[in-house]
Formats: C-alpha cells, sequence, structure tokens
C-alpha cells in the first residue's frame, strides 16, 4: 500500500476527480447527488444536481460536464458504502453540465436516436472540443442493460453511439496523440484500445473482432475495473474494484502493474500538481479523497487551466 495523505473523508461515494490550478479539487458525491469541491481539508457543495453524478471533466466553454447515471439503490455493510441496483424513483441518465461560479446547471443530453440515456458514467474531451462518454447502464434484480460508448457536441447539437454493445463500459481516456480511445469493461476486467480516423470516428468500417477493439493485456486474476487516466507517456492508469488499487496497462505491450489501496472500492484517479505528479484518487466505499506521488506525470487533460 503506498503511503498518501488524506485530503477529505465523510464524502458520499466520492468519484470523477479534477484538480485543479490553485490546489483545490473537483469532484462528484454520487450518493449526495452533488459536484463538490475539496479545498483546504473541507467540502463545499457548487451543484446540487440529484441523481447520481458519476464522471465529470471541464469543457471548452469553462463549464464542468457531468454524466450522471440517475442513481442507485445503496447499501451500507460495516461502515461502508456500496451502490446496488436501479432505484424505484429512477428518472433516467443525462449528460449535464455546471457553471462553477454561479452553480447554474445546464442538461445537455438525455437521448441518442431516441434511445434513452441509461446510465453515463465516464468522459474525456478531445482537442477539438467534443467529448466520449461511457454508458454503464443500470442493473436490476435479474437483468442489466446493453449499453455503449456515444461521442457528443459540447454544445449540445450532436450525439452519436459510436460503439455498441459492450459490457459494462466504465472509465474512458484518449491516447497522448488522441489516435486511439480507452474503454475499461467493469465486469469483464478488460481494456479496450480503438483506434481512430477522425474526432468521433473509429478507424475504417471492418472490425477485427465481435466488440470491434484492440484487447490491452492485463492483470490475472479477479477484480472490476472502474474509470481511468493516461500518464504522459502513454500508459492507462486503471482504478481496480475488488483488491482496491490501480491497475496500470501499457498499450504498448509492457507488463502491468499494480499500486494498491486501502479500499477495495478504489473508483478513480486523476492527477495535478505542477508538474502533474502527484495522483488523486477516490476511495468511494470509505468516502475518501487521497494524494500520493506519482512515478510518471499525468497526461495533461484538454481545457483543464493550470
Amino acid at each position: 500500500m503506498s503511503e498518501h495523505t488524506v485530503l477529505a473523508e465523510g464524502l458520499q461515494f466520492p468519484e470523477g476527480p479534477i484538480a485543479q490550478a490553485d490546489g483545490s479539487v473537483l469532484l462528484v458525491e454520487i450518493a449526495r447527488g452533488t459536484l463538490s469541491r475539496v479545498a483546504n481539508g473541507k467540502v463545499e457543495v457548487v451543484a446540487e444536481l440529484g441523481g447520481g453524478p458519476n464522471g465529470a471533466a471541464m469543457g471548452p466553454d469553462g463549464w464542468c460536464y457531468v454524466c450522471n447515471n440517475g442513481g442507485f439503490l445503496w447499501v451500507e455493510r460495516n461502515g461502508r458504502l456500496y451502490p446496488g441496483n436501479e432505484p424505484a424513483d429512477y428518472p433516467g441518465g443525462r449528460i449535464e453540465r455546471v457553471h462553477l461560479e454561479s452553480g447554474e446547471i445546464e442538461v445537455m443530453y438525455t437521448h441518442c436516436e431516441g434511445q434513452p440515456l441509461r446510465g453515463p458514467n465516464d468522459l474525456v474531451f478531445d482537442r477539438f472540443g467534443g467529448f466520449w462518454f461511457t454508458d454503464h447502464g443500470k442493473t436490476r434484480q435479474r437483468e442489466r442493460d446493453r449499453t455503449g460508448v456515444f461521442y457528443a457536441k459540447s454544445d449540445g447539437s450532436h450525439i452519436e453511439e459510436v460503439i455498441f454493445p459492450l459490457d459494462g463500459p466504465n472509465g474512458i481516456g484518449l491516447s497522448p496523440d488522441e489516435d486511439e480511445v480507452y474503454i475499461a469493461e467493469t465486469p469483464t476486467g478488460r481494456l479496450w484500445a480503438y483506434e481512430l480516423a477522425a474526432p468521433g470516428k473509429l478507424k475504417g468500417e471492418r472490425r477485427d473482432r465481435p466488440d470491434g477493439g484492440r484487447l490491452i493485456p492485463g492483470r490475472e486474476g479477479y477484480f472490476l475495473f472502474d474509470s481511468l487516466a493516461v500518464d504522459a507517456t502513454g500508459k492507462v492508469c486503471v482504478a481496480t474494484i475488488i483488491d482496491g488499487g490501480i491497475t496500470v496497462l501499457d498499450p504498448n505491450g509492457g507488463e502491468p502493474g499494480f499500486v494498491s489501496m486501502p479500499d477495495p472500492l478504489t473508483t478513480n484517479i486523476c492527477f495535478g500538481g505542477d508538474d502533474l505528479k502527484t495522483a488523486y484518487v477516490t476511495l468511494s466505499s470509505t468516502g475518501q479523497l487521497i494524494s500520493l506521488p506519482w512515478d510518471e506525470a499525468g497526461l495533461p487533460l484538454n481545457f483543464l487551466n493550470r
């Protein structure tokens, strides 16, 4: 287990961290239904979103874009919080954005070509101002949604399902040259790479596999994948559930690595600090945001001022 610093406690299932230039960290609290800010050990609510705010990213307009999965039934066990099935009051999934100064909220997308979004989970902006996002779907007692991956414009003018189906797609990121998009599947513990030809477009129409992607070699054992971040060398750092930590995978075929964390529900990682060599990690079941030094610098995110 790595040496770390606890930046905040008592968070209600934190996810989607975004390290800011002033040293604060934006994140969502899924069970609280908020976009929140952690600064100097204090937690401030930026916006009351309701539902289940999940992944978050800064857009080209300076607003914070949020994947809202619509919420969960929650289970508390031995002082830890766990997400469960689709709740009875589930309102549907959506993409929304928040003005950080005023707290104003705008809903950007709820459907794609007539198909409702089910459980938008995580998103990443490309350099052109569009964003990729995953729809993880919702789970009920005896069934689970089939979902995929979407590309949308930040002005609300276009949304398209680009990849379908995947098995519980969760974390998503872009390679340093933005010629590949990486997608983590939760239940399979797999990381897929898809070559890109243009913003929002896969390379070639023929797919080599039924899933349409290239499988990145991973670790042995049983675990689940959550959200991810890419470092400056192009390695993909995937938050890992069950054994609790960050799995580091090399799209170029290097050996996988693993950094242990003190929570089996380690759900997300982002990079910050002057040199982007500080990792910020959400420990969701225990409600903590922690930081720790990282060997490699993170890949700078588009539209995130530093």
